[in-house]
């Protein structure tokens, strides 16, 4: 297992889901980073497909990850990631997931498979 582990909001929607890459992620997830940002998408993607609040929010705490919050510092990177994402399509959500794993040193995981056209310094794994 790398150093430390990012995931990005659709490697956990692919979990939940049972989704392919799914069984990529199951191993890594307790301890795994996981931005603010990407809490909220992964939560509101929930509710979105049917799920109710409550056993949503349930089970994203139960997945043991790491919250980190988005600070000012993530902020600014993200901001400045998106000169370089905006060709590729990348969200907000996508640039605060990026920009933590930036600040650790961390290698990213995503089902996005445009984000291997990155080269941001750290590791990024495609799940599917």
């Amino acid at each position: 297992m790398p150093e430390a582990v990012v995931f990005d909001s659709s490697a956990v929607l692919a979990l939940f889901f049972g989704e392919r890459g799914c069984e990529i992620t199951a191993p890594l997830v307790e301890g795994a980073l996981l931005s603010t940002v990407n809490l909220t998408e992964i939560h509101s993607r929930m509710i979105d497909r049917g799920g109710q609040p409550d056993q949503a929010w349930g089970w994203i705490q139960g997945l043991k990850c790491q919250i980190c919050f988005y600070s000012d510092e993530h902020a600014r990177v993200a901001a400045e990631l998106v000169t370089i994402t905006r060709p590729f399509g990348l969200s907000l959500g996508d640039r605060a997931c990026l920009a933590l794993a930036i600040e650790r040193k961390a290698t990213v995981y995503t089902t996005d498979k445009a984000w291997k056209n990155l080269d941001l310094g750290i590791g990024i794994e495609v799940i599917r």
